[in-house]
């Protein structure tokens, strides 16, 4: 049974509150410098971002050839259309290409990779369904221009889920490394004996030096006095 494209239509249109959410993202924690980055990584990211980059350009020119006011459907419907439409433009031109930056800027960064993942998941949605609208109550051209658009996103989105698990895998191993590292190390730690170090505690008391007395000086015998009469001597007998 076919659905209906009208239930449809509004069903999507609470989706542009996934594009507001995802861009706050923007502004919360910036990833920490990484170390080296691979040849082979950078140049895969390079070519993902330039697809990337492609792709909204092309949607952007597709979303302003858009004449909504013409479609085939009530006013409120017409509305909501145009809402999520300008949803998709703000973030096309603002929180997209800030996200790009962020990455360039941490290439294997896994939380700048969610981040983009995460908004192309967002964006998807909400084209998916103005896609969808154009389809219903739009032309042909416009319905196919969409319809291109969605599938360069989706493509977009798959790439970088992919990246995501290469990168975790990555992370995973050089945890793995890190910790075997780590269990060696105490191993190799714990084998060796441990050092003893040997207070010897019955050293003898140093006795403090006794302090030299002076010798006590020795009374000097006094000369005979050159001055004094010499003794007479004895009377003959």
């Amino acid at each position: 049974m076919k659905s209906n494209p009208i239930f449809r239509f509004r069903y999507f249109s609470l989706l542009p509150l996934c594009l507001a959410v995802s861009a706050q993202v923007i502004s919360a924690n910036q990833p920490a410098p990484q170390g080296p980055v691979s040849y082979a990584s950078v140049n895969q990211l390079s070519l993902l971002l330039s697809q990337l980059e492609h792709a909204s350009q092309a949607a952007q020119v597709d979303l302003a050839k858009l004449r909504i006011e013409k479609w085939k459907t009530d006013s409120d419907s017409k509305r909501q259309a145009q809402g999520n439409v300008e949803s998709i433009q703000r973030n096309l031109q603002s929180a997209l290409p800030e996200l790009i930056a962020e990455l360039k800027a941490s290439p294997e960064n896994l939380t700048s990779t969610f981040k983009i993942y995460r908004n192309l998941d967002a964006l998807y949605d909400v084209f998916e369904s103005v896609a969808e609208s154009a389809g219903a109550f739009g032309s042909k051209d416009e319905f196919q221009s969409l319809e291109n658009d969605v599938s360069a996103f989706e493509r977009g989105r798959r790439s970088f889920a992919d990246r995501m698990e290469t990168l975790a895998g990555a992370k995973e191993l050089e945890v793995t490394r890190l910790r075997a590292a780590l269990q060696d190390a105490q191993a190799s730690m714990a084998s060796q004996p441990p050092k003893k170090i040997v207070v010897d505690d019955t050293a003898p008391v140093k006795k403090p030096a006794r302090k030299k007395t002076a010798p006590k000086a020795k009374p000097s015998t006094p000369s005979p006095d050159a001055t004094s009469p010499t003794a007479a001597p004895p009377p003959p007998k």
